[in-house]
């Protein structure tokens, strides 16, 4: 384990969110355009407090979607900027807390406060750790052509490439076909080097 269970579950949360851009989604479209979606997310991630089910909520968490999309992929300097400005414009008091049957864990943010706030500040809270152990570049784009995918990479070694395993097979595909077409290209010009003349 890298960080925390929390920051962890944090990470995973902003990559689900993140990946519900058309670029990064199986079905080609964005999948954060309705109220009920949202609440899938939410749900999902079994996020606690105030769920108002609205068109401005879905507006404000889309917002925070296209931010917590632009600060992934920033160096870890301009990363620590970031996340200083969102716990600050919350005015977050990071404190312990138990519910729904999870173990102790970080909230910074009233219960009641809006959705998208509530959002930006558990994932600055879930930067601060990744920022902290020097492991931005744990936090990455899709290595796959045409995805606008990110990922967290938690494996041991580091190596994770790709947002999903579709990509990975995608890019595979790819790969294989490219050599295939060498090693066609390769015969031909062998077989036209050997030809008779």
């Amino acid at each position: 384990m890298h960080f925390a269970p929390d920051a962890e579950a944090s990470l995973a949360f902003t990559v689900d969110l993140a990946n519900t851009v058309a670029g990064a989604t199986k079905s080609g479209l964005d999948e954060l355009i309705s109220p009920a979606q949202v609440v899938q997310l939410f749900d999902a991630h079994r996020f606690s407090g105030r769920l108002d089910r609205t068109e401005a909520e879905l507006t404000e968490v889309r917002a925070t979607r296209e931010r917590l999309r632009r600060i992934w992929t920033l160096d870890r300097d301009h990363a620590a900027l970031e996340v200083n400005g969102l716990l600050q414009s919350a005015q977050a008091l990071p404190r312990l807390m138990r519910h729904d049957g999870m173990d102790w864990h970080l909230h910074a943010t009233d219960p009641a406060a809006p959705l998208a706030e509530r959002i930006l500040v558990e994932v600055a809270l879930a930067l601060v750790d990744v920022i902290r152990s020097d492991e931005s570049g744990r936090l990455r784009a899709c290595a796959a052509e045409h995805c606008d995918g990110l990922l967290v990479d938690l494996s041991r070694n580091g190596s994770k490439r790709f947002c999903s395993v579709r990509c990975g097979n995608r890019m595979n595909m790819v790969a294989f076909r490219k050599r295939a077409a060498g090693e066609a290209t390769a015969d031909a010009a062998g077989t036209v080097a050997g030809a008779p003349g």
